[in-house]
Order: structure tokens, then sequence, then C-alpha cells
């Protein structure tokens, strides 16, 4: 079991900050064997905890409700939601967590049928092989590369064994913004028109809005920015293209407007981002 210890009540806490990829970041990851009625609140920014409880069990407060949570089960805690979590006073558990994001991550998530609404995801089947790459990940924790893709691995199995699998309940409307979401992906660099992306879906632009925004908390506007912004940000940290250069590869007619978006953006302009570490830099929000 790994060693590596960062907080106060963890037995593995390794924050890792892994924010390659374009659709799934890993933050920080750890484990955690409760003691009787430990407690713990959390409301985070721009993120999501996923917890898998090992052993034991305990209680989930969110939103007004409440849920017993034992044994393979998986709770979520979302962004930007107060929650309360708490060990059982006689079998306390014991768990392991990933604070991740990306935009892709609540549709993934919600393919599971893991919500803000329904917080506990209880796997049909696969808990033993999921909890065995929980563990491979930890032992592996400083391999950026492997860690995703065997979270994308445990996810994977999470929708092939989940509830709202075996229900048939999947929400065809996400594949809407999936599809929106290589859209963007593929054609930043040139002029993007939502109204556009929206037609070709056969849609109106309110109406795909409202879609992408409940599932990945962007509208599409607001993604195609901190899309290129981020492109931008690593761009600027390889120091090898000129600024006017950046700011025609993201998309933008010229340098000033493009200048003018990352300093709202980040609070700083390209010329002072110019040569940062892209690994140490703001995630891909800003904030």
């Amino acid at each position: 079991m790994p060693q590596e210890l960062g907080l106060e009540g963890c037995d593995f806490c390794k924050f890792v900050n892994y924010e390659d990829s374009d659709d799934f970041y890993l933050y920080e990851m750890g484990t955690c064997k409760c003691k009787p009625l430990y407690s713990y609140t959390h409301l985070v920014k721009n993120r999501i905890i996923i917890h898998f409880v090992l052993n034991g069990k305990g209680i989930l407060k969110i939103n007004g409700k409440t849920y017993d949570v034992g044994p393979h089960q998986v709770f979520l805690i979302p962004s930007d939601t107060k929650t309360f979590y708490q060990a059982d006073k006689d079998d306390p558990w014991e768990y392991a967590w990933f604070h991740i994001g990306g935009p892709k991550i609540p549709l993934i998530l919600k393919e599971a049928g893991l919500t803000p609404s329904n917080p506990v995801y209880t796997p049909m089947a696969c808990a033993d092989k999921i909890e065995t790459l929980v563990w491979d990940i930890m032992e592996n924790n400083s391999r950026q590369y492997y860690c995703i893709g065997t979270l994308y691995q445990i996810l994977g199995y999470m929708i092939e064994n989940s509830k709202a699998k075996q229900d048939d309940t999947f929400d065809d409307s996400l594949l809407y913004v999936k599809n929106v979401i290589s859209y963007i992906q593929l054609k930043y660099t040139e002029p993007v028109k939502i109204e556009k992306i929206a037609a070709s879906l056969g849609l109106n632009r309110s109406y795909l809005t409202r879609l992408f925004k409940e599932a990945t908390g962007y509208s599409p506007q607001e993604y195609l920015l901190t899309y290129r912004m981020k492109m931008a940000m690593k761009m600027l940290s390889e120091n090898v293209l000129s600024i006017s250069e950046i700011a025609t590869a993201v998309g933008y007619g010229d340098t000033f407007t493009f200048s003018k978006a990352f300093k709202r953006h980040f609070g700083k302009s390209p010329s002072e981002y110019r040569g940062t570490d892209y690994s140490m830099a703001p995630g891909m929000t800003g904030r």
C-alpha cells in the first residue's frame, strides 16, 4: 500500500494535478481507514470527488437527503455542493477517493447513473475488479497516463455494470453534448458558430445550450473559450510559437483580441504566462 501522506486523517494522499488530457483531469487521490464517527464536510470548486468504499459503512448527506453507503458502493461529491459524510460508529468505512475534473466527466458519470440527484452508485457486478484497479492507481500514482487510463477503465466498468445501463435509462441527449465537445476540440482553430453546430444537430441554440450546461456546467460558448485558453496556455508553456502565431492557432483573428481574452480568463497576459510550467498553471476554468 502507498505510504505518502499529505492530509490529516488520511492513510495516503497524493496531489498529482494531471491535466494534460483534453477531457479528464486528475488532481488528487488518497485512501482513509476512518475511525468511528469520523466525519468530513466538503464544498469543492471546479472539480468532482468520487469515493470508493472498500470496507465498512457510513452516511452521506447532500441536498437535504441522507444516504446509507456500504462496501463496494461509490459516492459522489459534486462541484459547488456542500456535502457531509460520516463513518459508522460500529463498522467505520475505509475508502479511496479521487479528485477529478474535465468537461466529459459529468457525462461519463451520468452514463453510470451517478449524478448530484443520485449520488450513490451500486455496481451490478465487477466490484472486486473495480477495487483492484483503484489500488493499482494508488500504487502507480506517479504515472500520469497510466492513472488516467485506468480511471477510464474503472468508469467503463461502472457504466457497463450500472443499474442505469441495465434499465436502459441512458439519456440520448448526452450524445448531442458529446458531439459538440468533439466538434469544438476538432475545430477550435477555426471560426466556430454555436448556431451552426446546433443547426447541424437539428436543434435550436437555446435548447442545445441548456442541454450542454446541464451536462457539463459550461455553456457551449464557455467551453469553446476555455478550451481555446487551455490550448493557448499549453503552447505558451512550450515557448515555441510567437504570441501572434498562438492567437491564430487557437482561432483568433488578431493578437489584441486574443490577449484581451487570455488576460480576462487567467488574470495575466500571454507574455506574462510565457514559459510557465503548464502542469503548475491553473485549471481549465481559470478560476
